[in-house]
């Protein structure tokens, strides 16, 4: 592979990170950068990592992660998803109109990413892809520093998207407000779906 194609490949990886951080950046708002660089640094290591990992175990272990990686990613973001899609219209029919906290878009909730739990696990669920990726590229033996490229790139892209995702992300709860939680379970829904279908009809 040509290292224009390895760096279009670590470009690709990095969009569903993309999408949950700017979910996650709905949930909250005014996040320091010294917070905002810690979620940057867990997505970012755990899709260089993963894809590292994929290609350094080879093809020995490809065969077992592209039969069931699309279908674990799927799972957990189709509960998160659902369950706080769920949630919102609970406290929808609880929520009298003129409570002010309503149209308050710090309230933290939803797709919470100051929370380790919450952080990691989308971290595993858009990145789980990675090893099946990385094991691909074992599959051409491109040599040690193309690989070393692709990580490199996929960390770098990966922590820029998380970045532009969870500010962007800020800015747009501040509009959305209440509806905030139901927008990020629907693109965590949407998410999976994709992932689920790339796999099964690509």
């Amino acid at each position: 592979m040509t290292y224009f194609e390895l760096l279009l490949l670590a470009i690709s990886l990095c969009f569903d990170t993309f999408a949950v951080s700017l979910g996650g950046g709905m949930s909250v708002r005014n996040v320091k950068f010294s917070k905002k660089a810690v979620i940057m640094a867990f997505f970012a290591f755990f899709q260089a990592g993963l894809l590292f990992l994929g290609w350094a175990v080879g093809a020995s272990f490809a065969s077992y992660i592209m039969k069931w990686d699309h279908w674990i990613a799927f799972s957990i973001l189709l509960y998160i998803g659902g369950k706080m899609i769920i949630e919102n219209y609970k406290e929808g029919f609880g929520h009298k109109p003129e409570d002010p906290q309503d149209n308050c878009c710090c309230k933290e909730k939803g797709i919470n990413l100051l929370r380790y739990k919450t952080l990691v696990t989308m971290c595993v669920a858009t990145s789980i892809d990675a090893v099946a990726v990385g094991a691909s590229l074992a599959f051409v033996d491109i040599p040690g520093l193309q690989t070393l490229f692709v990580t490199s790139m996929t960390f770098l892209f990966t922590a820029l998207a998380c970045y532009i995702g969870i500010t962007s992300g800020e800015k747009i709860g501040c509009r959305v407000g209440a509806k905030a939680t139901l927008v990020g379970g629907a693109v965590l829904v949407i998410i999976g779906v994709k992932i689920l279908a790339e796999h099964l009809f690509l």
